[in-house]
């Protein structure tokens, strides 16, 4: 079974191509540190609701479209071994500054998950 870090983060519409280099970077980055698989998807159907969606879980401010990410990893233990290789790699020290990324990361909202269920 595998772990996942789940990342969803409020993207102005103005960033998207710089976002993109540094998503491809990034991803790059971490296959080259272990993770199985390194994804990123750019909203394309999530409207706003009534009580809560995605555009509402991070505060979505016109401009702006939701970017949902993930890391997948073999297990919890393997995917600490390979962030802490990730967060030392000097290819992404400038993203690991403030104001580093294009977008809120106040707004970013990110965690770990145990596989639960698999088909």
């Amino acid at each position: 079974m595998a772990y996942v870090d789940g990342f969803v983060l409020p993207l102005p519409t103005s960033s998207i191509e710089t976002y993109r280099a540094q998503a491809q970077l990034a991803g790059a980055v971490w296959r080259e540190h272990g993770a199985l698989e390194y994804r990123e998807w750019i909203a394309d159907d999530v409207s706003s609701g009534e009580r809560t969606s995605f555009p509402q879980s991070v505060q979505l401010k016109e401009g702006e479209t939701v970017i949902l990410a993930w890391a997948v990893y073999e297990s919890r233990a393997h995917r600490d071994a390979v962030n802490e290789k990730v967060m030392n790699d000097p290819r992404l020290a400038a993203m690991m500054q403030p104001g580093g990324v294009p977008f809120d990361v106040k707004r970013m909202f990110f965690g770990g998950f145990e596989t639960f269920v698999a088909l």
